[in-house]
């Protein structure tokens, strides 16, 4: 009978066997090995190897110093880029495959910033053990083929628990950004955190103000793509952390909505977001989860108590999306996606104005032109902002959307709708006016654009009766 620890290395090496472990890696480690190196697979690369999510990037670690894997890399990689080597780490592609290699490390850290005081190591536990966490902790030695894992990260795999190697108290000091890395794994994997992960977590949640905000906004907007994202919020926000990225989220607890029929806006938001998610179609969509996770933000500063007893929300969606502008402009998105976000935010309420199908051609041009390419992501959060539990109710905000979208349908044969322009352009107008151009050119065209909107396509004639007989009015005579 074999003893317990030589049983448990047998079973861990077994699993090297199972691996699907590219034949670019294999080709590699020989050429480590020819050198006397050591080369391993390691962390996210093993741990998405054994959940069989593939990937063309890989990540190694080595005894190797840098400037020896700069030079086994050449003329084995098709490039080297060597940015992160005063970090121990070379980069190389190989045909289809992204590869960074990374000297063992034992580094400290200053606990001010998160940069580490580079240091190398001499062991794959030393490297180890300074890992985030434990599923990221297992290494697999290419050329013997023997699992690394001293730190029960197959464990932890299996029962789709998130821990770490050291405690995490030393290393979210280390680093507080894998604080929200954890959330961004719970988002990812559908893993839970461990109780003393929380724990730190919730005690360490400010230690966050020391990581820049475009790092904080790559890893929240990592969370948000995940397939669980309900789950990373719910971590955030339990453990404090979503104070120091999104505020405005755990702030929509104290908001209850109009319906009286959820238990807050938050948990609403949640929903609707999952419900926006269900309704993608070419996979994650960030401005669609950001849209629908803070379409109600503005609801707390707007929460009104009226004389009959019920809540309101006045305007929330101006300042909900006021207050979105700020907060994403704050996390560094790019003014791109704020603007959508923002809009998005901006214009999900309008359709409740729509009530039995009473909206005249010329509000549902605007409607449509003031979503532009947005149109088919706000079709998805308004059909995914009702959460009611009223089955009657649900069925007939759907058919009254259902009637919205067979008008825009109708519209859309008859003209131009995506594209709605005046009939005359402001070429046209100067031409017609005998005028150079300035403010009264745009003017006009503003007038002829609300004529378009109001009555649809006028024709080159009506449209010149119409700019002349504004003009009469508005033109000063020379």
């Amino acid at each position: 009978m074999p003893e317990p620890a030589a049983l448990h290395r047998a079973q861990e090496n077994a699993l090297v066997e199972l691996l699907d472990i590219p034949a670019v890696a294999e080709d590699l480690a020989s050429r480590f090995a020819a050198a006397g190196h050591r080369l391993y697979l390691v962390g996210g690369s093993v741990r998405d190897a054994l959940l069989r999510r593939g990937s063309n990037d890989l990540d190694f670690t080595t005894d190797a110093r840098p400037n020896e894997v700069l030079r086994l890399l050449s003329g084995w990689a098709d490039a080297v880029w060597d940015t992160g080597i005063e970090f121990g780490t070379i980069g190389a592609r190989r045909r289809d495959h992204v590869v960074e290699i990374t000297t063992f490390r034992a580094d400290a850290y200053d606990r001010v910033s998160r940069n580490p005081v580079v240091r190398f190591g001499d062991s794959i536990d030393d490297d180890l053990v300074r890992r985030d966490f434990s599923v990221n902790a297992m290494a697999v030695e290419l050329a013997e083929r023997r699992f690394v894992d001293p730190h029960g990260g197959v464990a932890a795999l299996s029962a789709g628990i998130l821990d770490t190697p050291a405690a995490p108290e030393d290393s979210f000091a280390d680093d507080p950004l894998r604080m929200l890395r954890a959330a961004r794994f719970v988002s990812q994997l559908g893993f839970t955190p461990s109780e003393r992960v929380v724990a730190a977590m919730t005690a360490m949640a400010g230690e966050l103000a020391r990581i820049t905000r475009e790092r904080v906004q790559a890893e929240f907007s990592k969370l948000l793509l995940g397939e669980f994202p309900r789950r990373g919020i719910e971590l955030l926000v339990d453990t404090g952390l979503a104070e120091y990225v999104v505020p405005e989220v755990p702030a929509m607890r104290l908001a209850i909505d109009e319906h009286m029929q959820h238990k807050d806006v938050y948990t609403h938001s949640l929903v609707v977001m999952e419900q926006a998610i269900d309704r993608e179609t070419e996979g994650p969509d960030l401005v669609l989860r950001l849209a629908a996770l803070l379409h109600d933000v503005g609801k707390p500063p707007t929460r009104r108590k009226e004389p009959d007893g019920r809540v309101s929300f006045h305007h929330h969606e101006v300042v909900g999306a006021k207050m979105v502008r700020k907060r994403l402009r704050e996390l560094r998105y790019p003014k791109h996606l704020i603007d959508e976000v923002a809009q998005l935010v901006y214009l999900h309420l309008r359709f409740h104005g729509y009530g039995k199908g009473e909206w005249t051609d010329s509000a549902v041009r605007r409607y449509v032109t003031d979503a532009g390419p947005l149109l088919e992501r706000l079709h998805r959060l308004v059909r995914s902002d009702c959460t009611t539990r009223n089955k009657r109710r649900a069925a007939a905000l759907q058919r009254s959307y259902d009637s919205l979208e067979d008008r825009i349908g109708e519209l859309r044969k008859q003209e131009e709708l995506d594209a709605i322009r005046p009939d005359l352009d402001g070429n046209a107008i100067m031409e017609i006016l005998g005028m150079k151009p300035g403010p009264l050119v745009g003017r006009a065209y503003k007038h002829l654009l609300g004529l378009r909107m109001e009555r649809g396509p006028l024709g080159r004639d009506e449209a010149e009766r119409e700019l002349r007989a504004w003009a009469a009015e508005n033109v000063p005579a020379e």
